[in-house]
């Protein structure tokens, strides 16, 4: 039984691998033959594959020289797997310690650690970078003391502290959220009053009991860390001009070069976490079998049903609307991409320009870029375009089309959902998820860049190989379908949960059909969750478009310009992403407020997605009965306006009764 899980976990891993070569050759497939032409591709694939199974193929040209692969890659590698093995231990090490402690506060410095977290979850890690190396800057113009490295000067000199201090904060906050909520979650169950009845001490119960319980599924939790993680090494590395890994995959579009390095990254977290869950895993009890029911269905019957949340969206969106943090959230997104709809129809997407200011003498004073607030409010940027216009221009497309990517992949994976969760039996569901696992070691930022920037990249003479409909359908295609396996597989577990109900046996066995189940029982548990997973998606979405525009590859097309007055690389649509430019020159030139208005608005929006996604939770806890703080002070004024200290007792409060005699 235990060598047929180990050849399981083999079989997954060789899974994985096929999966990592199909990737890699996709960039140069697209290149070559184009993004729709399927058989060109998988002539490639299969020559590619032959390549592959021969080790004299195992090469890396590096500067038209030909190196061994893996050890041209295994100095990189090491140094990518120090920054990310450190920035894992020391961020969750730090956020199990902090969980710990936090348990001990006051309650109202609980819940103001709560909110301080999703805000501080709401800072892309490009932020904090740049305000480490800000601060290191300062300091030492200040003091003359260099605290530690903040860029690495070439292949030779290395620096570890800055990258990995940066690259292991969101996860930090990440997991102490996690950690806080479980923890809490632990805290209200039976066995907890139980012990504490014994005599044993809060902190006993968590260190021995709580901290054990949780453990497994905090485990669980971890890999959608570690996925975030790999994405934001990308980018980290880049921002600290670091060549590690992650440089190599992306210097160019050999397959052997990407599918060697996307290899090394996805083999020891695959092998890690395939390992630990083989130790750990227990025997779960498996959903009732209402799949065989549904396989006599007619598959149209299913579908009828779909739409029907969708078609309640209305009357849902009022109840929420009463939230106020739903409310503000809400509002902060829908204004802004109907005011960036309107104007840009009123307008026709003009953008205020100022090329120089002048003195009262008639004399230039100052060119471009200009600094807020005059002569514009949020300042230009290099060419004297105002911030500001652009910004609220660009919000349509990177609003809009975040929201159109999340609810693809939220819709897609409902709909993969129903089959996974009613239709496949338990072992296909364990193949399914377990594939799905080994997505999780993939950076999706490396990924997304090598597939999108044969379509994006423009060509130097102002064409383009594809229409900007095509550009916009690709990206947003590929965007959606590099995720729904893992949403799939994640609404599925969320319906298998459900159905291991007692009410759904009562329901069963009372004839409920497996529609009715679906649709009365399923969905409206289910519905507040998929909302939450929409707005993790449009958050993940938005980070996806920082770090595409970091790397100059812009929602609908870069601009590219060639020869000794050409100008830098330039977004097609004025989408948010396209206006980061050279994140890097920041640093040095001065002008802040460049990249700082641009991430302000990505950082605002994605708060007023955390807001919603918060107002979601508390209207659901609402309809469980979890009291709010408000609704508690209400409950303590009515109790102070009724206790008996309130009346003042005279002989005519009191009515005399009469004896039976007297009736």
């Amino acid at each position: 039984m235990q060598f047929t899980r180990l050849l399981k976990i083999g079989a997954y891993y060789v899974l994985g691998i096929l999966g990592i070569i199909c990737i890699s050759v996709m960039p140069q497939a697209f290149q070559t033959n184009g993004f729709f032409n399927i058989f060109g591709y998988f002539s490639d694939l299969f020559k590619f594959l032959f390549e592959f199974i021969n080790p004299k193929n195992w090469v890396f040209m590096y500067k038209e020289h030909p190196q061994p692969v893996i050890e041209f890659l295994w100095e990189p590698f090491k140094y990518s797997m120090t920054i990310i093995v450190g920035a894992i231990l020391l961020g969750f090490f730090i956020a199990a310690i902090m969980a710990f402690l936090a348990n001990f506060l006051p309650r109202i410095m609980y819940s103001f650690l709560k909110k301080i977290l999703d805000f501080l979850e709401s800072i892309p890690e490009v932020v904090i970078a740049l305000l480490l190396q800000l601060l290191v800057i300062y300091i030492y113009k200040a003091t003359g003391t260099r605290v530690f490295g903040i860029a690495a000067l070439g292949s030779e000199q290395k620096i570890y502290l800055a990258p990995i201090i940066t690259l292991a904060i969101l996860p930090m906050i990440s997991l102490f959220k996690i950690l806080l909520l479980m923890i809490e979650e632990e805290m209200l169950k039976d066995y907890v009053e139980f012990a504490k009845s014994k005599g044993l001490r809060e902190k006993s119960i968590i260190l021995f009991h709580v901290i054990k319980n949780i453990t497994p599924s905090a485990f669980y939790h971890s890999k959608v860390i570690v996925w975030a993680l790999l994405s934001s090494l990308f980018i980290i590395e880049y921002i600290f001009n670091i060549q590690a890994l992650t440089h190599y995959i992306t210097l160019d579009f050999q397959p052997m070069t990407i599918a060697f390095g996307l290899i090394m990254l996805f083999t020891p977290f695959f092998l890690f976490y395939q390992l630990i869950d083989y130790w750990i895993s227990t025997d779960e009890r498996d959903a009732f079998a209402i799949s065989k029911e549904i396989k006599d269905k007619k598959e149209s019957k299913w579908l009828r049903y779909i739409w029907i949340p969708f078609v309640k969206g209305s009357k849902v969106l009022f109840v929420h609307m009463k939230n106020v943090k739903f409310a503000i959230g809400f509002l902060f997104l829908f204004g802004l991409t109907t005011y960036s709809f309107i104007y840009s129809i009123l307008t026709d997407s003009k953008i205020d320009r100022v090329k120089f200011l002048y003195d009262e003498k008639g004399s230039i004073a100052s060119g471009p870029p200009h600094a807020p607030p005059n002569p514009m409010l949020l300042g230009s940027d290099d060419v004297g375009y105002s911030m500001f216009d652009q910004i609220i221009v660009g919000a349509k497309y990177t609003l809009f089309f975040a929201f159109l990517i999340a609810f693809l992949r939220v819709f897609i994976g409902f709909i993969g959902g129903i089959y996974y969760a009613f239709k496949m039996d338990q072992s296909r569901q364990k193949w399914v998820e377990k594939l799905v696992d080994a997505m999780h070691f993939l950076p999706l930022s490396i990924i997304a860049y090598l597939l999108l920037r044969p379509v994006l990249w423009g060509n130097p003479d102002g064409t383009w190989e594809y229409s900007l409909f095509e550009r916009i359908s690709i990206e947003v295609f590929l965007l959606t379908i590099l995720v729904v396996p893992m949403t799939m597989v994640l609404t599925g577990n969320e319906m298998k949960q459900v159905l291991k109900s007692e009410f759904i046996l009562s329901a069963r066995v009372l004839g409920g059909s497996p529609l009715h189940i679906l649709r009365r029982h399923v969905l409206p548990h289910i519905g507040a969750r998929m909302t939450i997973l929409f707005g993790q998606q449009f958050i993940q979405t938005l980070l996806i478009f920082i770090h595409l525009g970091i790397f100059q590859l812009f929602f609908g097309g870069t601009v590219v310009t060639m020869g000794w007055d050409a100008d830098p690389p330039k977004t097609f649509t004025y989408e948010w992403s396209g206006l980061i430019g050279n994140t890097r020159t920041v640093i040095f030139t001065g002008n802040y407020w460049i990249l700082g208005t641009v991430l302000l608005a990505f950082m605002l929006s994605i708060f007023a997605m955390q807001l919603i996604i918060q107002g979601v939770k508390e209207v659901q806890q609402v309809k469980v009965g979890v009291t709010f703080r408000k609704m508690k002070r209400k409950r303590v004024k009515q109790k102070k306006e009724l206790s008996p200290s309130a009346y003042t007792y005279t002989q005519e409060s009191f009515t005399p009764i009469k004896k039976m005699s007297d009736v």
